[in-house]
């Protein structure tokens, strides 16, 4: 017992240097916060957050693991931005939604989130300034992209400016244990993509499809025996304890997430670049376009074409390439390209999203 508490005063001294260090840290970056509003700087800077976190993993000797080490310095860099400027986050809501979660991911506990009704009212918050960033959700592993979001990124003036790349993990949550429950709520593409789970464990329970997992929990929170599919943060939201995790038929399952500003990210070394065109209709048109970026040793990484709605039969083309529009090989390519083109145009150019585990 003795022994015990010598370790736990060595960790209450090792507590207060962290305390004094952190403060330190803020003190500093008052400084820095004070530097960008004299210079028109933005506050978030995702370029310099990739590199910085790059960075002390590479010195980070353990036993801390990597995904600690960035889930605490998430929050101290979100306590950095609330310090330098309080900021809001526009996000395709309801509260609790898996692109809220994606927001937290990247901007933490220290700013204001507002959700919104729809992909097009983030965008607006974010052009009028209203907000400071928004996250869109644009592509899923097994659904496909977002055409909506793909259709308003063509006339908007924000940027792409950052990407977030997120296992979309289902949680059955609810009051009672599962074998109480004799009904379950959730979005019908939440149910779908954890039938065959329900199918094994809870076959007899009825299953009702709603509007929104977070309208889900809200039934689920008022009415005795039922449940809700929904993900982790809406535990928290809804005070609904989580009876299993992971009931997801799909391991694979994953949403990339945008985040939408009006900066424009410096190169990294490990970017990605948005654009989106259109070309004139004739035979083997798409493919003298794509040669551009292959002759350039350019790799691309997604293309998807929608219906160019102010002419019938025509398409425009998404395009997602490695690289920055500053690198001398896609500037090659973009010059060649804007050549061929009736329409084109950088939607941004960005730090590349972490892979997770």
């Amino acid at each position: 017992m003795e022994d015990l508490q010598e370790l736990r005063r060595q960790i209450d001294g090792l507590d207060r240097q962290i305390l004094v260090l952190l403060n330190e840290r803020y003190n500093v970056v008052k400084k820095v916060g004070e530097w960008k509003h004299a210079h028109g700087q933005p506050v978030y800077v995702p370029e310099r957050e990739k590199m910085l976190l790059e960075k002390l993993e590479s010195l980070n000797p353990g036993p801390m693991s990597s995904d600690t080490l960035r889930a605490i310095y998430r929050e101290i860099m979100s306590g950095s931005m609330k310090i330098e400027l309080p900021l809001r986050i526009a996000y395709l809501g309801p509260e609790a939604t898996y692109t809220h979660l994606a927001a937290k991911s990247v901007f933490g506990h220290g700013v204001e989130y507002d959700p919104r009704a729809s992909i097009k009212d983030v965008f607006h918050d974010v052009e009028t300034g209203r907000c400071n960033y928004g996250v869109v959700p644009v592509e899923n592993s097994t659904e496909g992209v977002v055409n909506y979001t793909l259709d308003i990124l063509i006339d908007s003036s924000v940027h792409i400016i950052s990407e977030i790349n997120m296992d979309i993990r289902h949680c059955l949550l609810g009051r009672g244990k599962a074998e109480e429950l004799r009904v379950i709520y959730s979005h019908a593409q939440s149910l779908e993509q954890c039938r065959n789970w329900l199918d094994l464990h809870l076959p007899g329970v009825e299953r009702v499809p709603v509007v929104s997992n977070a309208r889900a929990c809200q039934l689920a929170q008022a009415e005795p025996g039922a449940g809700a599919i929904a993900g982790s943060l809406a535990s928290e939201v809804y005070a609904l304890p989580v009876i299993e995790r992971d009931i997801q038929d799909n391991p694979d399952n994953a949403t990339r997430f945008l985040v939408m500003g009006r900066q424009e990210p410096d190169p990294t070394g490990n970017d990605k670049t948005s654009i989106v065109f259109s070309i004139r209709d004739k035979v083997g048109g798409l493919q003298e376009c794509l040669r551009c970026f292959s002759d350039e040793g350019v790799s691309m990484s997604m293309i998807e074409s929608r219906p160019l709605k102010k002419r019938n039969w025509e398409y425009i083309f998404f395009v997602d390439i490695a690289g920055h529009k500053n690198d001398s090989s896609i500037r090659r390519a973009m010059e060649k390209l804007s050549g061929m083109c009736l329409f084109l145009k950088v939607l941004g150019s960005y730090p590349r999203a972490q892979q997770q585990e």
